[in-house]
Order: structure tokens, then C-alpha cells, then sequence
């Protein structure tokens, strides 16, 4: 049971932690915080907070568990805000997707990243925003990543862990390095892609007519050039050497495409997309087969 959950951010992600967990009976009081107070006034209208402040100290006052759900630039003030104000016991975590960004924030506030700061990132989301987006189930059946260090305190991890898995969740460990050269891949690259692809519509000619005939398959691939602007520039920034080097590897192999085109080799254009139907179709079998264990663990 956490008894005082403190959430920085009480939009898409944060709200959706509040409501899990108030679904599944785990947390007796959340406070949310943020610099909006009709923001925070509308999240308590809705039931997923049960009272907020705008004053990141005043918040974190008897909170045992401190979640912030902001933008990766965000962390370092936040962090040297509450710092003096926290309880002795408290544990934090974050939701960030880049996770050497946080640790170098806690560091640089703390001197060292405090054994019960044990670092996230919630492997969910949509492209919607805001507190209006939040929804009770959000991580149901979606992966949670944990990067604790070598002197993380093990309590802190359990704690943290049930937390995620009391929402439905599956929670899984890696390296921080590791973490945000992964998600550059999967995560930060596609977002780029979907952004950089509607800009490019929007420059071309016929550019009113080309949106008008989008048809299903544009508006599946470009659905996360809705997201947050403002986040995935801290993304962009904070994980920068993950980012361009995928951004690197994406440009060589577009880059040999257009070569196989221009050269009309179609055996070679069907060996390259048949390699990527191949990929991604073992990857969906494995995620159902996957999602199957966890439903049979859970009956």
C-alpha cells in the first residue's frame, strides 16, 4: 500500500498511474502537482487526484512515493525544488524515456542518484495529451522498464515494481545505457519519422490536396505526429547520441533503397521489405504469445 503518492505531471501518463492504482485499491491518497492549477483543479474534478498544490515542496510534504511524470527537461528543476522537502523513507520514480538524462539530474541535485530514486520508464502511451487522456488500464499488459544502479536499494525496487504490476503491468530491468539505446530505436526514431514525414507533406506541392486523399495507411503511420511536441524535443535533446546514430542507420538504408529503385531492382526491393515484414511479424507473435503467459499466470 502507498500511502501518499505525489505525481508531477498529472497528464496522459501521470493520471493513468493515478487511476490504475486507485482502480486496483493500492494508494489511500494522491496529490498531483503541476504549474496549472485549472490543470490540477479539472484532475481532481475528475477523481484521479484527491487534492494538488502548485508548490513542488509543499507537495511532496509526508509523500513515501514521489512519481514524476513531466518532460525530460523539467526533472533538474523539479528535483532541486523538492530536494530539502522530501521524507527520509521516500522512494522516486520517474517515467522519463530517456533515463541518463534523469540520472544525471538527480545527480547533479543530490551529488549522487539517492539509493530509493529508482529510475522508469512505462513502455505506454498514446498521442493523445493531457489529464482529459488518462485512462485507468493504460498499462494494462504493457512493459515496464526499471534501470536501478549497482546500489539501488532492493526495497525500493519491490515497492516500485508492485506499483506498476498492482496496474496491470509487466516490469523488466536493464541497463540505463542500454535502456536509451533501445528506445532511440523503437520509441524516439518512429516519433521523428512520423513528425518529419507530415512536415514534409506540408512543404511539398499540392500540399491541401495530398492531405485530403490521405487515406489509412498515412494516418496509421503518422498517428504519433499528434504526441507532444514539447516532450519529444526533450527527447530529441536529452538522448541525442542514441537518436542520430538510429537516425544515421535509418538514412543509409533509405539511402541504398533509393539506389535499388533507381536501378529498378526489384528482387533486391523485395528482399529488403521482405526482410522488414519478416522482423515484424515474429515480433507479433511473440508479443501475443507473451500478453497469452501473463493472462494464463493471472487466471
Amino acid at each position: 500500500m502507498i500511502d501518499r503518492l505525489c505525481i508531477f505531471g498529472v497528464g496522459l501518463i501521470g493520471g493513468s498511474l493515478a487511476m490504475g492504482l486507485r482502480k486496483a485499491g493500492l494508494c489511500q491518497t494522491i496529490i498531483g502537482c503541476s504549474r496549472s492549477k485549472n490543470h490540477l483543479q479539472r484532475a481532481q474534478e475528475l477523481g484521479i487526484i484527491d487534492d494538488y498544490s502548485t508548490n513542488p515542496a509543499e507537495a511532496v510534504k509526508g509523500a513515501d512515493m514521489v512519481f514524476l511524470a513531466v518532460p525530460l527537461g523539467a526533472m533538474h528543476p523539479i528535483l532541486a525544488q523538492i530536494k530539502d522537502h522530501l521524507a527520509e523513507q521516500v522512494i522516486i520514480t520517474d517515467g522519463g524515456s530517456a533515463k541518463q538524462s534523469v540520472k544525471e539530474a538527480a545527480e547533479a541535485v543530490f551529488g549522487s542518484l539517492p539509493p530509493r530514486f529508482i529510475l522508469g520508464h512505462p513502455i505506454a502511451g498514446r498521442e493523445k495529451s493531457g489529464v482529459e487522456a488518462a485512462i485507468d488500464h493504460l498499462y494494462q499488459d504493457r512493459k515496464i522498464i526499471l534501470t536501478p544502479v549497482s546500489d539501488s536499494d532492493q526495497t525500493a525496487i519491490d515497492k516500485v515494481t508492485a506499483m506498476w504490476e498492482a496496474c496491470g503491468a509487466s516490469v523488466e530491468c536493464l541497463d540505463v545505457k542500454v535502456h536509451d539505446q533501445i528506445l532511440a530505436a523503437t520509441s524516439h526514431l518512429p516519433h521523428i519519422l512520423a513528425y518529419e514525414l507530415v512536415a514534409t507533406l506540408v512543404d511539398c506541392e499540392e500540399s491541401d490536396r495530398v492531405f485530403n486523399y490521405a487515406a489509412g495507411g498515412f494516418q496509421d503511420f503518422t498517428r504519433i505526429a499528434s504526441s507532444d511536441p514539447v516532450m519529444w524535443r526533450d527527447i530529441c535533446i536529452e538522448n541525442k547520441t542514441a537518436v542520430l546514430n538510429m537516425i544515421d542507420l535509418f538514412e543509409n538504408r533509405l539511402k541504398n533503397l533509393k539506389v535499388m529503385i533507381n536501378h529498378q531492382d526489384g528482387d533486391a526491393i523485395v528482399e529488403e521489405f521482405s526482410l522488414a515484414k519478416t522482423a515484424r511479424d515474429k515480433m507479433l507473435l511473440s508479443n501475443r504469445k507473451h500478453k497469452d503467459n501473463n493472462n494464463k499466470d493471472n487466471q
